[in-house]
């Protein structure tokens, strides 16, 4: 489990500065931002056009195009579970789905405790262990309804 900083806009600003002369440098911003943070304000959109000379659309498009970037702080533990195909051709789709209606969850959102956010991620490259996830950055292959459960009391005990 990652600790972050509390949102802190002078943090912020010096994160985006330090990153302004990379190539390409929103999206090593959005992720040293994210790194820090556990997620990428809505109030870093117009410090990062203003630096980069974007527009704050383009910055916000950068932002909602990237799955993995989160616009408010997740759980103290975060699930990804794999959507792509061989994922759901081995039971992942029933599987996520179940979880998700006993969790009280959509994609995306975090348990009331804030113990536990689930998110969708497309392909982890554990195909042959499917179907797989991410339990706070390490896989989980072969999941199972019992091993979701196990993750699940995991998160609320720690």
């Amino acid at each position: 489990m990652a600790q972050y900083a509390q949102w802190d806009s002078a943090r912020a600003s010096e994160i985006v500065t330090a990153h302004a002369g990379c190539d390409g440098a929103a999206l090593p911003i959005l992720h040293a931002l994210q790194d820090e943070f556990g997620f990428v304000s809505e109030e870093a959109i117009p410090l990062i056009a203003s630096t980069l000379n974007l527009s704050r659309a383009e910055v916000h498009g950068v932002v909602t195009f990237y799955h993995d970037f989160r616009r408010k702080p997740s759980g103290h533990h975060v699930l990804k579970l794999c959507r792509a195909e061989a994922c759901q051709s081995m039971g992942a789709s029933s599987l996520s789905e179940a979880f998700l209606r006993r969790e009280g969850l959509e994609w995306g959102e975090t348990t009331a405790d804030g113990a536990l956010t689930i998110e969708a991620v497309y392909c982890l490259g554990l195909c042959a262990c499917a179907p797989a996830a991410l339990y706070d950055g390490e896989p989980v292959a072969r999941l199972k309804q019992e091993t979701l459960e196990a993750l699940s009391r995991e998160a609320r005990q720690s």
